[in-house]
């Protein structure tokens, strides 16, 4: 069970189900994030800050995966930016375009002319216990957390902390500018002394995704690459469209590959068990207009 619970810790242990155990050894004394993974049956809002439905697909399809079916998903694609996220400027509109998507959840899908929910996904208005963001960059989560007021994961700060528990890490993923990026973003969650090195390839995670046997061997390659440059006792495979490329052969490598989505997964259920724990409650069902409301008479549509 999760360490570090206090309290009502063992109320909730009788109603907790598995998620997956993880597909890599823990070290010697290690606890908490790498325990067995438990979460309370549940219901997440997942944001993909690309305008790319694919993404969205890609990580609902992944998330379904991970939680064996105990999680119920509700999804919402950005209704604006860019495809995939690939730059400063891009992930600036993207951290806008999550709150956008928590701000008009259900109805975001209205002009796309398309049933966002026949793929078995829960309708809006359901209570929510968590958010999963669905970018390996963060946009938007310290904002989302603020107004949601249940807990928020990233796939980029669950990547980074769980990589910890290993020792010092490096990421591969697609766009040379994410290098940058990722090191100040590292950086500023309090990772930067454990991130090595950021090892890109020019293409950007949706054109590797386009052609997902090339990217495999090519993503494996760069990871073999940049494990034996650095030394890592860990390796990021970061970015919500290459969720699941390492799957034939991340067991091959000397260390831990981390799926940074499969990472998201468990840094939320691990934080929904704790704000559970300390009393937390559902959000309410509607968001908070005052605080994303346009100007009178002005529409962003």
């Amino acid at each position: 069970i999760l360490s570090g619970l206090v309290g009502s810790e063992m109320c909730i242990r009788d109603r907790l189900e598995t998620v997956q155990p993880l597909p890599y050894p823990l070290p010697n004394g290690s606890f908490g994030f790498f325990t067995e993974l438990h979460a309370i049956p549940m219901t997440w809002l997942v944001i993909n800050p690309n305008t790319s439905v694919d993404v969205t697909d890609r990580l609902v399809a992944r998330i379904r995966r991970v939680a064996h079916g105990n999680i119920e998903l509700r999804a919402e694609t950005a209704r604006f930016g860019a495809p995939y996220i690939a730059s400063e400027s891009s992930y600036a509109v993207a951290g806008h375009a999550v709150l956008d998507a928590w701000q008009n959840q259900g109805r975001i899908h209205e002009s796309l002319a398309v049933d966002p929910y026949e793929d078995g996904l829960v309708p809006a208005g359901t209570p929510l216990k968590g958010i999963l963001v669905g970018c390996f960059g963060d946009p938007g989560c310290a904002a989302l957390q603020e107004i949601s007021g249940i807990p928020v994961a990233g796939l980029a700060e669950a990547s980074f902390e769980e990589s910890c528990v290993f020792g010092h890490f490096v990421v591969v993923t697609g766009g040379v500018l994410w290098k940058p990026m990722l090191k100040k973003l590292a950086a500023s969650l309090g990772y930067g002394k454990r991130l090595l090195d950021v090892h890109v390839l020019d293409q950007t995670g949706d054109e590797l995704a386009a052609h997902p046997l090339q990217a495999s061997d090519r993503l494996r390659q760069a990871c073999v690459e940049a494990i034996a440059a650095t030394g890592a006792d860990a390796v990021i495979l970061g970015g919500a469209g290459l969720t699941g490329l390492a799957d034939a052969w991340s067991s091959s490598l000397r260390v831990p590959v981390i799926d940074s989505v499969d990472a998201g997964v468990r840094m939320l259920a691990q934080r929904i068990v704790r704000f559970e724990a300390e009393g937390g409650v559902p959000s309410p069902l509607a968001p908070h207009p005052k605080l994303l409301a346009w100007p009178e008479g002005r529409s962003h549509a």
